[in-house]
């Protein structure tokens, strides 16, 4: 099978990598470059535990093809933590419980970044329309949600309302 030689930057760092035609991104970026955050759920789009950004739009990395990547930037879960310091929405889901198994987090979490960059105020109703791509089996909604609202009052700088 044909290899592609991807040039790429993924959470701010340059990376090359060769991948077949046919690897996702989502397959390249667990099994080539051992970046295991990003999880896969259904392989078909659906359910959102895959999102990663691809030049600051949100995707899902099983229907990406990984030599799609080349000279774009990528940012996964991985490049959320600024080093030991969780962000705003990661230590709001710990505090709120907004998580359990982990398959559809590190989705949600990415989403959820997306969203409070394009609106950092939302409604409850705009987070759960932003979000209702990724799906979550275990925990119900209303924790994420309320994680997720934390955290936006957080970064503008207001206290727990």
């Amino acid at each position: 099978m044909a290899k592609h030689h991807v040039s790429t930057t993924i959470n701010g760092e340059p990376v090359e990598f060769l991948c077949d035609t046919s690897q996702t991104l989502l397959d390249v970026l667990r099994n080539e470059l051992d970046m295991t955050g990003t999880k896969e759920g259904c392989g078909t789009g659906d359910c959102g535990a895959c999102s990663v950004t691809l030049d600051g739009e949100l995707v899902c990395s099983c229907l990406v093809l990984g030599a799609e990547a080349n000279g774009k930037a990528v940012q996964t879960i991985e490049g959320m933590a600024a080093g030991s310091e969780l962000h705003p929405l990661q230590r709001k889901f710990l505090e709120h419980a907004g998580l359990q198994c982990g398959i559809c987090t590190p989705g949600i979490l990415m989403a959820a970044r997306e969203l409070l960059k394009h609106n950092p105020d939302p409604t409850e109703e705009q987070v759960r329309y932003w979000l209702a791509g990724n799906l979550c089996r275990c925990t119900g909604y209303n924790k994420i949600i309320e994680a997720v609202l934390d955290a936006a009052r957080e970064m503008r700088g207001e206290s727990h309302a």
